[in-house]
């Protein structure tokens, strides 16, 4: 995805695909020097700080806003994958397996008709 398409796209389908594409160019050579000094240890706060908000947002029932914090989740679960891509460890594909796991899948059989 280029620059034009990661700005302008809408299509719903690839917005994922699009969160990915941005957090490659921000942690690329000439993005954002920020974004790519980020480590998973550097990291840390923002993702316990991002899981409080949404917690936060919960018990209060706030339905719009827990839309904004999730996004922000995403944000930190991309950057994440994003890291462990670069040094060869996973990527957010692996990330997503692992979220519909076979064990978790099991967990679910009835419904999933295993």
């Amino acid at each position: 995805m280029n620059d034009t398409e990661m700005i302008e796209c809408r299509e719903p389908a690839l917005q994922m695909q699009r969160l990915i594409a941005i957090m490659k160019r921000l942690r690329a050579p000439h993005g954002c020097p920020w974004d790519a000094e980020q480590t998973h240890h550097s990291l840390i706060s923002n993702m316990i700080e991002e899981a409080y908000e949404v917690v936060d947002t919960i018990q209060r029932n706030d339905w719009t806003q827990l839309k904004e914090e999730l996004g922000d989740v995403l944000l930190q679960v991309v950057f994440h994958a994003e890291i462990a891509q670069e040094t060869g460890r996973f990527d957010f594909n692996d990330v997503a397996a692992e979220a519909v796991s076979y064990t978790h899948l099991r967990a679910h059989e009835t419904l999933m008709n295993l």
